[in-house]
């Protein structure tokens, strides 16, 4: 397994305990579980679509992997495991890191399934080309902007503009220069932006045993234990992707 070096900061899931709930069904509601699954099916179907078109075994970079979720289920299934020629993972955080490299030895996948300990604003240190890119489960939220004020952000009276994420920004160019010929960025669960689903992701994180810092004038919900998740629209996902065309982008 290789390692990059990365600045020293608590990120979201280096707290253990709220890492550990965030991985446990029992915090999680009946539609999220289910939400899952729906990524999950989606997510074979572009990965048959792609493996078809190219006709050979294809690569996935797997941008914030958590706790191997996805490439558990995928190694589960001969057929679509067979289509993968190797699965790369990274995470920012340590927690993340050690959960999916014990889950990658105990499923005896290590030939195929790498993890690497890696922010991604740092993508471009891979040096590498792959025909899918994912970011599954609500993580293209998790990209939250530098120096965000996890302790005092409720006691401010401006509120941060979302108009622009540098650090959402940086991610996907750095990703879709990445793209083999006919490859793809998949994003995969994403919060619509609407009331609500605000008060399902307070109650969330509430149940978990956090402190939720931001109010409906947000259109993202935090905590002072550092999680973070934007809400989207269609325009919104338009503008983070404006250096892609319109008719490539898709949504489902």
């Amino acid at each position: 397994m290789s390692r990059f070096l990365n600045k020293v900061i608590m990120e979201m899931y280096d707290n253990k305990n709220t890492a550990q709930k965030s991985f446990d069904e029992n915090y999680l509601s009946e539609e999220l579980l289910q939400a899952q699954w729906a990524e999950f099916i989606e997510l074979k179907k572009v990965i048959a679509e792609i493996y078809l078109k190219k006709g050979s075994p294809i690569t996935i970079l797997d941008i914030g992997i958590g706790n191997a979720r996805i490439v558990k289920h995928l190694s589960a299934i001969p057929e679509m495991w067979n289509m993968v020629k190797f699965y790369d993972g990274t995470d920012n955080a340590e927690t993340c890191v050690n959960l999916s490299r014990n889950t990658a030895n105990e499923l005896n996948i290590e030939d195929k399934a790498t993890v690497y300990f890696l922010d991604a604003v740092k993508l471009n240190q891979l040096q590498k080309q792959y025909d899918l890119i994912i970011t599954t489960w609500f993580t293209a939220g998790n990209f939250y902007p530098e120096n965000f004020p996890f302790q005092n952000y409720n006691l401010l009276s401006e509120k941060i503009d979302l108009s622009k994420n540098e650090k959402f920004d940086t991610i996907f160019t750095f990703a879709y220069k990445m793209l083999n010929a006919n490859g793809e960025i998949l994003i995969g669960a994403c919060y619509i932006d609407n009331e609500n689903t605000r008060k399902k992701q307070e109650l969330s994180y509430q149940k978990m045993g956090m402190t939720v810092i931001t109010d409906a004038k947000d259109s993202f919900t935090a905590t002072k234990e550092r999680f973070w998740s934007q809400r989207f629209t269609r325009e919104k996902i338009y503008q983070y992707f404006r250096f892609v065309k319109r008719k490539k982008i898709s949504f489902t």
